[in-house]
């Protein structure tokens, strides 16, 4: 059966979730490889047209949280500015080449293959090994801003606890939420939105910490569907807590943040209904698709991925 082409909205702004998964045994990404490829990804993140809001990088697999530019918002300077930066020396700029950047810098396919195909050399050289790195291609789901992409990120950002690494998740030093606590967004590297701009908080600081909030407040719950996966004990969250923090939203993530990796698009049905007809060619369904509500994630719905819909 032939790939189904992936969902990507080109000509305007669009988050992404992407999640990408090892094709070896066990896990084989220690310290120098996940080193390594947060480094891939704030290199890489400088050419591209693209905000990180979050990446978590894991023993087997990496969760990436960006919003893609079209090509069109930045100028032919800004272009060769930025091949100039990446490249310095070692490439010349070609004038004739701006559409070619405008369209391979604003493409997350590209962005993810750059990283990944990058990151195959230097592990395969470390280890004296040949041949593929990587499983099935990487999934990716579009997800809407605000409300949707906080708990997006916050999903990314509790891998490490979930998985019993560290009992704090800013502890994990692979993953965003530890990168801001720990270097304090060394270079700028990750987007300091957080999805709170949309709500009209504009000091960053205090994005940092009303965001610190929910994710403990999230990662102190356990989970329905995997009850032996890890929480922050609640001793610690005690410490944390101010009395202020919206308690009720917080308790509904716990429920669905299978959705932030299994869907094919979310956010609310205004927002899942407008991508939808943009790619419902593509479905194999002939029916038309209709946004599910989310139970517990209260004005967020879901559209399957492309690769499950029979």
């Amino acid at each position: 059966m032939p790939r189904i082409a992936r969902m990507l909205n080109e000509g305007q702004q669009t988050v992404y979730h992407v999640i990408s998964r090892t094709a070896l045994d066990g896990f084989p990404f220690c310290d120098i490889e996940k080193e390594e490829l947060v480094k891939l990804i704030k290199k890489f993140g400088m050419i591209y047209f693209v905000d990180i809001f979050g990446f978590c990088i894991m023993g087997n697999h990496f969760h990436l949280l960006v919003k893609m530019y079209p090509g069109q918002d930045f100028s032919d300077e800004e272009i060769k500015k930025r091949f100039i930066d990446f490249y310095g020396d070692e490439k010349k700029f070609k004038e004739n080449n701006i559409e070619y950047y405008q369209e391979k810098w604003s493409n997350l396919s590209e962005f993810v293959r750059d990283i990944k195909q990058s990151f195959s050399r230097f592990y395969n050289k470390l280890h004296n090994r040949k041949g593929t790195l990587w499983g099935e291609r990487f999934k990716s789901v579009i997800v809407e801003e605000g409300q949707t992409l906080i708990n997006c990120l916050a999903y990314i950002d509790l891998n490490p606890v979930r998985a019993g690494i560290v009992d704090l998740p800013e502890d994990y030093r692979w993953s965003s939420f530890g990168y801001h606590i720990q270097s304090k967004n060394k270079d700028n590297f990750l987007s300091t939105d957080f999805g709170l701009v949309e709500f009209n908080v504009t000091d960053e600081d205090e994005r940092l910490r009303r965001y610190r909030r929910y994710v403990y407040e999230a990662g102190a719950l356990s989970r329905p569907d995997k009850p032996s996966a890890g929480t922050i004990e609640r001793k610690i969250l005690e410490k944390e807590r101010e009395t202020e923090f919206d308690l009720d939203r917080i308790q509904r993530f716990k429920y669905r943040t299978r959705y932030f990796t299994d869907s094919g698009i979310i956010g609310s049905k205004t927002f899942v209904m407008e991508n939808y007809q943009r790619f419902k060619s593509r479905f194999q369904c002939k029916r038309e698709k209709k946004p599910k509500s989310i139970k517990g994630l209260d004005g967020i719905y879901s559209l399957k991925r492309l690769s499950e819909v029979l």
